[in-house]
């Protein structure tokens, strides 16, 4: 790929940016223009401290959770909310309108034009991505590659955005994004600048982490949300059948979250998934091995793949699971500059 001046990436982007900006207008009204609908600033700074910034956002939450934020009563909640419904149309609406909705969806490159295909053009915003599959099968590596891709104009495929990364194994490298960035022209210092990277280490760390996005995410044009790996701490903070029925609530608690980030601020989400043996897959199937986190996160997932090794540096990307992409395979590689086209 023919490397960019920074100067006319800038200046690409910032063309961009307008662009985008002007349509992401339609997309959430914030919350601040309740104040508008005589509902006071004092009340619209609780919502936002409990991390609610956009009418969209607090029409995600039930009453039962506004009323639980300090301050705020059941009369001024149904005050709120009645304000909200005047700004953001919450009831029923045409196919045709959800068709016109749909284009705002951003796909980003993965870096493999194999891949891309298989995914009907990329990660796709407005929805959860999971990618499952044993260690060393691509899953973190297409996490940093997207990382990148994701800061590129949309004309290149990109996502014209920031990234939020919430990393629970240890596995992000800044290092690694420098490659990926000069394979894509772009510069490695600056696209550092626009990953803005958390450690998580216990499962309520986490979901914390993710109830301060928002207030990020409704200041800054944010585009990929990854969290690298979803279930990790959930495996290590609640062992035994004893704790299954807590911790698959807790783990449903996330995801809900996840969904209605990716929802409210129009970004992709791509989380990785780890695979436990399947003692129940008997001698007749092949890889007797199944995602985490049970149906749960199946349910929770919008696209499910799964990575498996190939020969030498490459990798196998299967559809497992998406409402709308047939059940095929794509060959990719792993390479210095991140994930591309597999050679033969």
């Amino acid at each position: 790929m023919q490397a960019l001046k920074s100067e006319e990436m800038s200046q690409l982007q910032l063309v961009e940016r307008e662009e985008i900006d002007e349509e992401e207008e339609d997309l959430f009204e914030m919350i601040d223009k309740l104040t508008a609908h005589g509902i006071n600033a004092g009340d619209v700074k609780k919502l936002q401290d409990a991390g609610i910034y956009t009418c969209n956002g607090l029409m995600m939450h039930t009453k039962k959770n506004l009323t639980g934020i300090k301050g705020l009563s059941e009369a001024k909640v149904d005050k709120i909310c009645e304000a909200a419904e005047k700004l953001v149309n919450y009831g029923y609406i045409t196919g045709s309108d959800v068709l016109l909705k749909r284009k705002a969806v951003v796909k980003i490159t993965t870096g493999s034009q194999a891949l891309d295909e298989l995914l009907g053009g990329g990660i796709e915003t407005l929805q959860i991505t999971e990618a499952f599959g044993e260690f060393r099968s691509g899953k973190t590596q297409l996490a940093h590659t997207l990382c990148v891709s994701t800061q590129l104009p949309t004309s290149m495929k990109g996502g014209n955005g920031k990234v939020a990364y919430i990393d629970t194994e240890g596995t992000f490298r800044p290092d690694r994004i420098v490659p990926i960035a000069e394979r894509f022209g772009m510069d490695p210092g600056a696209v550092l600048d626009n990953i803005i990277y958390a450690r998580a280490y216990t499962y309520e760390h986490q979901y914390n982490l993710l109830l301060g996005l928002a207030a990020k995410m409704a200041e800054e044009p944010f585009r990929l949300l990854i969290v690298d790996s979803v279930i990790a701490l959930f495996r290590v903070d609640f062992t035994g059948r004893g704790e299954l029925a807590d911790r698959q609530q807790k783990l449903a608690q996330m995801l809900s979250r996840l969904t209605k980030i990716a929802e409210e601020f129009n970004v992709a989400v791509y989380m990785t998934n780890q695979v436990i043996a399947d003692p129940g897959g008997g001698v007749f199937i092949s890889d007797p091995k199944k995602p985490a986190g049970g149906h749960v996160l199946a349910h929770a997932a919008t696209v499910r793949l799964m990575f498996r090794k190939g020969k030498g540096e490459q990798r196998v990307c299967k559809v497992f699971d998406a409402p709308n992409l047939p059940e095929s395979e794509a060959i990719f590689q792993i390479t210095g500059g991140g994930i591309a086209d597999a050679k033969d």
